[in-house]
């Protein structure tokens, strides 16, 4: 449904698009282009994301005490064992991606790794592996490319609105109208996106917190290592606002404070709140 959904909006862009510079063509690259991106969002946009992240894959030998973790944590929640990425970041932080769990991968920064003791590290991964489990891995990931593609569609007809390449009708009042009612639509476009976004990151996360908890039977693991988070200001070196719903936790620490968009669009719902639930579990 959220690819439909999709899918309905870059067709509708096209069609606007199509009738304010009278050129059906438009139309149709919108549908070639909404169809082919939906198959590389589904297929490609774990790779997308974990490229966008400068995730280093690493193999069993050498990094023993990362694989013996999430191999035992996926063998308790009856999942298939993910392909394991290190992302080179002193900030505590990690995601999970892939199109379904036999097409899996957990990425954790090394910051997680030095910083976290083992039942904070454990929750971590945890909260990574119940994402997995419970299907959210498709959705997030396949937002990352559905998403900015609005966005950048939506920038190519300010770009053309500003620059020139009108047609005739813009000195008609109808065609004035048009192309107002275009330019509110491409700005509110990448919002509705955006705002699509959003509301699957913040809900799921709440999820994966609680299934985790279960998963470990130590919800103080990744209270703990939740607490460390929130208490750290050091920036993911590779932080990307299209990205930026796949972490654990909002990975722009120390950068709120620069940017009203920034703060306005957080990703996650606010760790004291994720903390205090998850310190009120019994399991």
């Amino acid at each position: 449904m959220l690819m439909t959904v999709f899918l309905v909006l870059i067709v509708a862009l096209g069609f606007l698009f199509g009738q304010i510079y009278g050129s059906p063509e438009i139309l149709y690259f919108a549908v070639a282009l909404s169809i082919g991106m939906n198959v590389v969002a589904y297929w490609k946009s774990d790779s997308i994301a974990l490229a966008m992240s400068h995730a280093k894959p690493i193999k069993r030998e050498g990094n023993e005490y990362i694989y013996r973790m999430i191999e035992n944590l996926s063998i308790t929640a009856g999942l298939p064992m993910p392909r394991v990425y290190i992302i080179e970041s002193d900030q505590i932080n990690a995601f999970a991606t892939g199109r379904d769990p036999k097409h899996s991968a957990i990425a954790v920064t090394q910051g997680a790794l030095t910083k976290l003791e083992n039942e904070e590290l454990e929750g971590v991964l945890a909260h990574e592996l119940s994402h997995i489990g419970n299907r959210d891995i498709l959705i997030s990931t396949v937002v990352v490319v559905l998403s900015g593609l609005i966005a950048i569609m939506a920038d190519w007809f300010l770009r053309i609105s500003f620059w020139g390449g009108r047609s005739s009708d813009d000195n008609k009042s109808g065609g004035a109208i048009l192309l107002a009612v275009g330019l509110v639509a491409a700005i509110l476009a990448p919002l509705a996106a955006t705002i699509i976004q959003l509301a699957v990151s913040r809900k799921r996360e709440f999820l994966a917190d609680a299934s985790g908890a279960l998963l470990t039977r130590y919800p103080d693991g990744l209270a703990n290592a939740l607490e460390k988070i929130g208490n750290e200001q050091v920036p993911l070196k590779f932080a990307h606002n299209a990205t930026a719903h796949l972490f654990i936790s909002n990975p722009f620490k120390g950068k709120e404070g620069t940017s009203w968009f920034t703060r306005l669009f957080l990703t996650h719902p606010p760790i004291q709140e994720r903390i205090k639930i998850l310190r009120n579990m019994s399991v």
